[in-house]
Order: structure tokens, then sequence, then C-alpha cells
């Protein structure tokens, strides 16, 4: 058995290799770039007007003149214009080119406009005020994006405004999700008492959606015959395999000894850790990649969220952030393992607090529904004080 930790640097030191693809940048969101993304011009490209009002000759107001003469209005997407008289001024609109001539914008709650003048009201003015720089925020030629972004919409943003209609992106492994098990059904079928509707690979499979990775969904009874056919067959088209159920030490548990009869080489069978201890990971020669996760529902999710999202990530080059949340209430169980604790985390006072909600059991994938992620205890302690702070994996946004 090994720990949390030692699982997690022998997952992350077997990282996959992704191809790369090109898409039109409107479905690159949630997608990760494969490639540097350039300024194609200053940013912005001009002086660009930061505020409506009046554009004036800084050096007027500051020899003592307060009214001036309106010349004329720059509205935006207008070719610059110019001021030909430095006593006077140009109106100006949010966005515009800043005429010629001009270095300094007065907004209108500063002014007092009649009959095609404008007097100043404020006595605080600065040269260069309200106006956005050329190339303050990025020059021409300078990177905007690097490869690992993950592309979200602030991003899908930036692509457009550089003209970039078509990008690389890395195109995540071809992925089974695979259950066993005798007991599961259909979700069209009406279960008899002593069956249940499959779930665990839909709540995989929608968990890699949102990461813009697809996984195409299997289902094995617990014949190890059958069982070796079927995932010979799918390890031959697919580069990531994702088990839930079968791994654990009962009779029917084929999973581990089906695997390895492939070729798939164990790098470790039961983790240190709640729920999920009998987790198993392996690769193949030919560079597949095996995830086999218990069946429990909450297992299954933890894992995911825990190594397999992670590793998916670092393998395009994402830097994930490293998250904490401050345990609200005093939390206790028994056991020296890691302990990852089902909580509901909201923002009280500027802090990310963590309130324990275990549910019933890694089989209680129902309280998955009033908790947002997983704090992770550290092994080896029974009791956790409230105003303590510990790592945390989240799985919905708040």
């Amino acid at each position: 058995m090994v720990s949390v930790a030692e699982a997690s640097s022998i997952v992350f030191g077997h990282l996959s290799r992704h191809s790369v693809k090109t898409v039109p940048f409107q479905e690159a969101v949630n997608c990760v770039l494969a490639e540097n993304i350039l300024a194609d011009r200053d940013f912005p490209p001009f002086n660009r007007v930061a505020m409506d009002g009046i554009a004036i000759r800084f050096e007027a107001w500051a020899m003592g003149r307060l009214t001036f003469l309106i010349e004329g209005l720059q509205p935006a997407g207008v070719p610059q214009k110019t001021l030909e008289d430095g006593a006077n001024c140009f109106e100006v609109m949010t966005g515009a080119v800043l005429p010629i001539n001009t270095d300094t914008v007065i907004r209108y709650e500063d002014l007092d406009i009649k009959n095609g003048t404008a007097s100043i009201t404020t006595d605080s003015i600065i040269k260069g005020q309200n106006i956005h720089s050329q190339g303050k925020d990025a020059p021409l030629g300078s990177v905007l994006l690097e490869p690992g972004t993950l592309l979200l919409p602030a991003e899908v943003a930036l692509l457009a405004a550089v003209g970039k209609h078509k990008v690389q992106i890395f195109d995540f492994p071809a992925a089974a999700i695979v259950a066993s098990g005798d007991e599961l059904v259909d979700v069209e079928a009406a279960p008899e008492l002593h069956q249940i509707r499959r779930s665990n690979t839909y709540a995989i499979q929608a968990a890699m959606k949102m990461l813009g990775w697809e996984g195409t969904v299997f289902h094995l009874m617990d014949d190890k015959d059958k069982m070796i056919t079927d995932l010979k067959r799918i390890a031959e088209s697919f580069k990531v395999i994702i088990l839930s159920g079968g791994v654990s030490k009962g009779k029917f548990d084929f999973v581990p000894a089906v695997l390895e009869q492939i070729g798939i080489t164990k790098l470790f069978h039961t983790v240190n850790q709640r729920p999920g201890k009998p987790f198993w990971f392996g690769v193949s020669k030919g560079g597949i990649t095996v995830f086999a996760l218990p069946g429990n529902p909450v297992s299954t999710y933890m894992c995911f969220y825990r190594y397999i999202k992670p590793w998916l990530l670092k393998s395009a080059g994402v830097r994930s952030d490293h998250l904490e949340a401050v345990l609200a209430k005093d939390f206790a169980f028994s056991g020296a393992l890691t302990y990852f604790l089902q909580v509901m985390v909201r923002v009280d006072n500027g802090k990310l607090m963590a309130y324990p909600d275990p549910g019933g059991g890694s089989g209680d994938f129902a309280n998955l529904k009033n908790v947002t992620g997983f704090l992770e205890l550290p092994a080896n302690r029974n009791n956790f004080i409230a105003g303590e702070t510990f790592s945390y994996i989240p799985f919905r946004t708040i």
C-alpha cells in the first residue's frame, strides 16, 4: 500500500503526451492552448479615450484657462481628428482615438457645457488623465498566451482580438470509461431488487466533458474470460482506460489480474486513503494509462478529481493552483490514513471556509449534491480543529 503522496508522485510521473489539433477559436473554450499567441498590434493600438468628456492640451489649463470652445467631436470608430487651436477642446467618447494636439481628458462630471463651450469645474487635473496609452497593455509582438493555458472566455476574447480565428490546442487522448459488475443495469432499465443503475461512468464522462475531454462508456460483466477479451479490445482503441469497480479483494474482483494479464504493468494497488483505498494504477509498454477506481460512487468521484483530472492537465502543461480552505468545525474520524472529507465551502470574512458534511460513507453518492469538494485531512491524525487549513479539491464552483 502506498501513501497519497506516493500515489500522486507515481501518477504524475507517468504523464501522457498529447497530440495537437487546430480548431475554430469559438470551439476552444475549456481546451488547453498548444501555441504562443502574440499581439498582432499594440494593445491598445492607439491612445484611447477612457472617459466621455473633452480632450484638451494640459498646458492651456496649467496656464489658467478654464473655459474651452468645443472645436469638434471625436466619436469611437472614427479616424483621428486634429485640434487646430490649443485654446479649444474636442468632445470625446469612451473608446475613441485621442485627437492630435490633445493630451488630457476631462470627464463630463467635471464640466459645465453651455452654448458650445465647456467650463472646467474641478481643481484636480493631472496631465494624461483618462487616457489609455497606446501599447500600455501589450506591445506589438509580445506573448499574450502561452502553451498550457486553459482557454476560458477571457482567453477566447484575446484570441478574437488578435484575429486568431483558428487555434492549436492539445488533443486529449482517446479514453474509455469502463464499469464492471453484474449488479449494474442500463439507465433506461427498471432494476430488480438486487440491481442498481449504472451511474459512475456517466459521472466520470460528465466531469471529462467539462474539461473538453471525450470518454466512451463500456460495461463489463463479472466473467473473467470475457473481461480479458473485452479489455483487450478496448486497449486496442484507447490510450486511457478508466475503470470503476472490481478492484477490491472480493471473489469477483477480477480487474487487477485481468489488467496485468493483458499487458498493463501495475505501479500500485491500494492507497492509504478513505474513500478510494483499493485504487489501482498502471501503464503498458505501448503507452496505455489505466486508472482502476473503486466502485463506490464517492470513491470513484474523489479519485477522478484528486488524481485523474490533475494528471490530464499536467500532461498538457497546465499550471495547477494549490487550493486551501479553513476547516469551519471540529472533525474527528478513526483510522491512520488520509481522509478526504466532503465539505461545503463558502467565503466568510474573506476566508474560504469548509463546512464538513461527510454523508453516509463512500456509497452515499446522493450526498455529493450537498457539497462542493473534498478537504484532504492528513494521515496519522484523528482529530482536526476548527481554524486549521488543509488542501481543498473542488468539483463544484461556488
